[in-house]
């Protein structure tokens, strides 16, 4: 697959950067960069994908393009989505997710785009600080395209989000880091801590190699970045596969350490959940007890935008070149932010009070039961699981189902009034479903064996339980073990589905 990063520029007026040659190569086998401005997204809507012209100065050369669903209220939120390097506004916009979730949540989505013509992969230029700065080249086009959608939709400038995939999400830190007063809340999907790099050769370390800065190292060139005084900060989701070799998964631990530090709070998560896809989520919980940041890690993604297809709730986006089929991280984007109206980031509490005795009361292999004391003036009771409601119930009690076995979640609950507000949550439980979950592992014979799903004997490899023979004791003999069973292993070489 070809890099989708590649750092440099060759145009602007500015020199052309080292390295042209190399990725070149690589980006030739990447996505070309689509034309045309009409949607061929899956979701089905009489809007479209629209050009927006005459956005303001324009200093760093971008173009803007928009979906909007038909009969989009005023005070509706807002969402900038920007894409990777060999991508497009139209190829973000078909394969992302975005469109969906506009027309069932109903808010806005602006598309911005660079071309070859600012940088030769049609990367967003984040390594470099004469655009990635606020009131700078194509930080400052970003900017005037958040206040031409708000006056073009009437959009609620508390609301106001921003996304970005790869050199996307390089691009979407700063921004986040320049602008805290424009941006409720941000996704870095596959990027990189905000001025990380500002300069090429930088740009190659933090993807490779991201500096090992402390978190307040890190919280310090936000807070530098940002306008003097800042005390309010946008709330980030982190996305990032632990199989990518382009923008490696240190990134994210140097995100969640920067962003971590920025909202004053530790680097242990409030809490921990297992998704769909492989998906492991951390949250991490400002002083009222709401996710500040959260780190979604996606087990054995490569680099690209988590996508999971399908017409399922949860489901969202098409796959292609960095368009990865796992999970719907447009989704769970959309719900951290409370863009569906549910909980998340965004909502206001009501008056009542946190529901106490909050306990877990049973487990199955695919249910948990929960149960707490009663609200006084509660009309009904929400469910929250790793922070996303699941239920609603008029009594105290509830039963969530559809569970993944030997799997951990995260509980809270909150009392709803009779005008519909919904108040503090509760203090969090834990609850572990029954069972065995089944694994798999793709290594060596001898790294097998050094990770006790197998043994060796007489210079050859046998799986633990199963006892199947997998040829020599060696590095260079690789097959793939599925655990059925606690110590239990079977050879799954022609697939193996967990």
């Amino acid at each position: 697959m070809g890099q989708p990063y590649p750092p440099f520029r060759a145009a602007k007026g500015r020199r052309v950067f080292g390295g042209i040659r190399r990725w070149l190569t690589a980006a030739a086998g990447a996505l070309a960069l689509t034309g045309g401005l009409v949607a061929v997204g899956p979701q089905a809507s009489a809007a479209g994908l629209t050009q927006v012209t005459g956005f303001g100065s324009n200093p760093g050369s971008l173009t803007m393009h928009a979906y909007a669903p038909d009969g989009l209220p005023a005070g509706a939120p807002l969402v900038l989505a920007l894409h990777g390097c060999t991508q497009s506004a139209s190829d973000y916009y078909a394969h992302s997710g975005w469109p969906k979730f506009a027309d069932q949540y109903e808010f806005a989505v602006v598309f911005p785009q660079t071309t070859s013509a600012n940088n030769a992969n049609s990367c967003f230029n984040w390594f470099d600080s004469a655009d990635s700065t606020r009131g700078q080249g194509e930080a400052l086009s970003l900017k005037q395209m958040v206040d031409t959608a708000v006056a073009r939709y009437g959009s609620d400038t508390g609301r106001v989000y921003i996304t970005g995939l790869s050199a996307g999400a390089g691009m979407t830190a700063n921004m986040l880091a320049a602008y805290p007063d424009v941006f409720a809340g941000g996704s870095i999907d596959s990027g990189l801590p905000a001025l990380c790099a500002t300069s090429v050769s930088a740009a190659y370390t933090c993807m490779y190699s991201p500096p090992n800065k402390t978190p307040a190292q890190w919280g310090d060139l936000v807070r530098s970045a940002a306008p003097a005084g800042t005390t309010s900060w946008p709330r980030v989701a982190i996305w990032q596969g632990t199989s990518d070799t382009t923008v490696v998964p240190a990134n994210a631990t140097e995100l969640r350490d920067q962003w971590t530090n920025v909202w004053g709070i530790g680097q242990t998560p409030s809490r921990t959940e297992s998704l769909s896809g492989g998906t492991t989520l951390s949250e991490y919980d400002d002083a009222g007890g709401r996710p500040a940041v959260s780190v979604y890690s996606v087990s054995g993604m490569a680099h690209g935008l988590a996508v999971d297809p399908g017409s399922g709730a949860e489901q969202c986006g098409t796959t292609g070149t960095y368009y990865l089929d796992t999970i719907c991280s447009s989704y769970h984007t959309a719900r951290f932010w409370g863009l569906d109206g549910e909980g998340g980031g965004g909502g206001t509490p009501g008056t009542l009070p946190a529901p106490t005795g909050l306990t877990v009361g049973g487990t199955t292999d695919t249910t948990v039961s929960l149960s707490w004391s009663p609200v006084g003036g509660a009309a009904s009771y929400q469910v929250y699981r790793g922070g996303t409601k699941v239920g609603t119930t008029t009594s105290a009690s509830y039963t969530d189902t559809g569970l993944s076995t030997a799997t951990t979640y995260a509980y809270t609950v909150a009392a709803v009034d009779s005008a519909g507000a919904t108040g503090a949550a509760s203090a969090q439980v834990s609850a572990t479903t029954t069972g065995f979950r089944a694994t798999c592992h793709t290594a060596s014979n001898y790294d097998q064996v050094a990770a006790g799903r197998a043994y060796q004997s007489g210079g050859y490899t046998y799986a633990n339980g199963s006892q199947q023979a997998m040829g020599l004791w060696n590095t260079f003999t690789t097959h793939t073990l599925k655990q059925t069973a606690p110590g239990y292993y079977v050879l799954a070489d022609s697939g193996c589905s967990a």
